[in-house]
């Protein structure tokens, strides 16, 4: 549930209500927004009578939340969620466009794409240096010196940084990297590693599983924001569906729902979402067009040559291309 408290509240009688709830038991989470202060209460309601929580002062109503989702939902928090990253700000209706190839292979080839792309207009870099991949033979990352190379591009471009996390003795090492940790598809319902990066005050980027609902998706963020670390950015990466020629179908639907439903942020990942690099720019505008707070684009000098994910990704000329067409948008990013 949660408690709005008027505006003129006390800060002793905004203690007073948590105290209450915490001797019922109930898990606390406080929003102080500009006009008035939100106190979420996750726990049994039946352990709290809500006419006596209405009774004390300071108190200016009591909303039972009926979705399973509770910190993430539009009931406890009306306002869209901004995250700063760095002097970058993701769901104030700017668009922001993370770019960079699937893997970091090489520290010069690395650092040469970083410059490429920040030139075209991205603003924040991607790059994997743990990699995830159905074979055990295939390329893996460089790991921490992956790592290492993504923090010298940081320090080349200006550019925050993001890069994937694959579990929760890792976590540490690349949050001491990173200014924005990933959360793959493959590990949405690790629930370990979520409540892990839950304990950690960077952002952090959840992908949607392949088979994930949209109720699944959301609930993987509650286990996130719930531990503690309220700044998770929704990522759609396309769905596992009956249709083949596509590696995934992009779910463009899913942006305006997660808006409804939450108060998070969402990027869309075109380039997983297709696996076609040809789709990637009418699936980006499409994205766009549909609400989204920023894409995240794969752009690698020579694909055919790419160690991972070559296909999807973009050339250098081609992601200029694309961002060309972005700018032709109106001022805040929009169609």
């Amino acid at each position: 549930m949660v408690v709005v408290m008027e505006k003129s509240a006390s800060p002793t009688e905004i203690e007073q209500v948590q105290e209450r709830l915490r001797r019922a038991g109930f898990q606390i989470h406080l929003s102080q927004g500009v006009e008035r202060t939100i106190i979420g209460a996750v726990g049994d309601r039946s352990r709290v009578d809500l006419q006596f929580l209405e009774a004390l002062p300071g108190v200016d109503k009591v909303v039972p939340i009926m979705r399973p989702f509770k910190l993430t939902s539009r009931e406890f928090q009306k306002e869209d969620s901004v995250i700063t990253v760095r002097d970058q700000r993701i769901g104030d209706g700017t668009i922001q466009v993370i770019a960079g190839p699937c893997a970091v292979e090489s520290r010069e080839k690395y650092l040469e794409v970083a410059v490429m792309v920040k030139d075209a207009g991205a603003t924040m870099l991607r790059g994997g240096a743990f990699k995830p991949r159905t074979s055990p033979y295939s390329f893996q990352g460089l790991e921490e010196e992956g790592l290492k190379i993504l923090a010298e591009a940081r320090a080349l471009t200006g550019l925050p940084v993001i890069t994937e996390v694959m579990d929760q003795r890792s976590v540490e090492l690349v949050a001491r990297y990173a200014d924005i940790l990933q959360i793959g598809a493959r590990n949405m319902q690790n629930f370990f590693l979520l409540r892990e990066v839950g304990k950690v005050s960077k952002p952090i980027v959840l992908k949607r599983g392949p088979s994930a609902t949209l109720e699944e998706w959301i609930m993987a963020a509650e286990y996130i924001v719930s531990s503690g670390n309220p700044q998770v950015i929704m990522c759609e990466r396309g769905i596992r569906t009956f249709e083949t020629y596509t590696r995934n179908t992009l779910d463009l639907s899913a942006i305006p729902v997660i808006k409804r439903l939450t108060h998070l942020p969402v990027i869309v990942d075109p380039s997983h979402g297709t696996g076609k690099w040809r789709l990637v720019e009418p699936m980006a505008l499409a994205a766009v067009a549909a609400g989204c707070d920023g894409l995240m684009i794969e752009v690698h000098q020579n694909p055919s040559e790419a160690l991972s994910d070559g296909p999807q990704s973009l050339t250098p000329e081609n992601f200029a291309h694309l961002l060309t067409r972005l700018n032709r948008f109106s001022g805040n990013g929009r169609l």
